[in-house]
């Protein structure tokens, strides 16, 4: 695989979109049902994995409202008052939404299966909670089936292995609603099995053990759904065989002779900051240098479509620092252009 199609994974401004949306969308309608049919089966069948599944959607249905908003927010154009745009916004939501995920579903779920062993539990019937359990699977099955529909179809565009286009790809929502999905699903057969080993045994030991399971897992979602955003909020560079691509793109423009310094800044799936310190040729005049710079953009633009800022910084290289601002035959040190 080339530099070029790793680069494209972030660099690449077809990232996120109208598609995660829709993605999100079918995953809170899903979820809303799903967590109410749950309760009703949890109660009925006094099942207290049940009872963690249905802790598990609701949180689920609020992980993705969230992550609505953060879709919604984060597109808003670039203003006075935010400069360089509104899209670390998108992380700011989608780490409150993995904490939800942790607050609403993984304590709770730990908690009522903690509370089960200890106390123990009736169970009722659980056909109702069998039902539910089917119909829900259905349901989640189609939500994870769209999700990864969207990035089988980025990766397969960007020329990408799947695996490596999900765990750097910056566009956390779709990256959220699949590794959610996939905890639902398996939440579902643990669920499942509680209801199956209480059935069988008598004993609700089996049903506690499972919704603790549950928690288990959510704890693990939300724990690499928050690294992941916390990494973007802090500010992640693009990948290393990228910033080798813009610097080669930099050194090919005339009059550029070095590149002194690089910094790069993930902002959002299709927004990437780019920002050097650059040595020109000490023969280069102003209006070279302008010039210069104006084609460096085209060029990273051109190669990487998420460009969205090029801030390029004139700067003296080590020969005219040691010959000193009043040197023989300086000519950069101009200042940002």
């Amino acid at each position: 695989m080339s530099d070029k199609t790793v680069d494209e994974t972030v660099g690449d401004a077809k990232s996120g979109g109208g598609e995660s949306a829709f993605t999100v969308v079918v995953a809170a309608a899903a979820n809303l049902g799903i967590a109410v049919a749950k309760a009703v089966a949890g109660l009925i069948s006094g099942s207290s994995a049940m009872l963690s599944e249905a802790a598990h959607s609701v949180a689920d249905t609020v992980t993705e409202l969230m992550l609505l908003t953060a879709l919604r927010r984060s597109g808003k154009p670039a203003d006075e008052e935010h400069p360089l745009g509104y899209g670390p916004e998108r992380y700011i939501w989608a780490l409150l939404a993995s904490v939800a995920t942790f607050v609403g579903g993984a304590v709770f779920s730990v908690y009522d299966g903690i509370h089960t062993l200890a106390a123990g539990e009736e169970l009722g019937d659980p056909l109702v909670s069998y039902i539910v359990l089917a119909v829900a699977f259905l349901l989640e099955g189609y939500s994870l089936r769209t999700g990864l529909r969207q990035v089988r179809g980025e990766a397969a565009r960007l020329r990408a292995p799947v695996g490596h286009y999900f765990r750097h790809t910056p566009d956390t929502a779709v990256k959220a609603v699949v590794m959610e999905d996939s905890a639902a699903l398996a939440g579902l057969l643990l669920a499942a099995g509680g209801l199956l080993g209480g059935r069988l045994t008598g004993s609700g030991v089996w049903d506690g053990i499972a919704s603790i399971l549950i928690g288990l897992l959510l704890v693990y979602v939300a724990w690499v759904l928050g690294r992941s955003n916390a990494q973007l909020l802090i500010g992640r560079p693009v990948p290393k065989t990228m910033r080798a691509g813009i610097r080669e793109e930099l050194l090919s423009v005339p009059h550029i002779i070095d590149v002194l310094e690089l910094t790069t800044l993930v902002q959002g799936p299709a927004e990437i900051l780019i920002a050097a310190k650059v040595d020109f040729r000490d023969a280069s005049t102003a209006d070279q240098i302008e010039w210069a710079c104006e084609e460096a953009e085209e060029q990273l633009r051109e190669r990487y479509p998420s460009v969205r800022r090029v801030y390029l910084d004139p700067t003296p290289g080590l020969r005219q620092r040691l010959r000193g601002p009043g040197g023989p035959g300086t000519g950069g040190g101009t200042g940002p252009v």
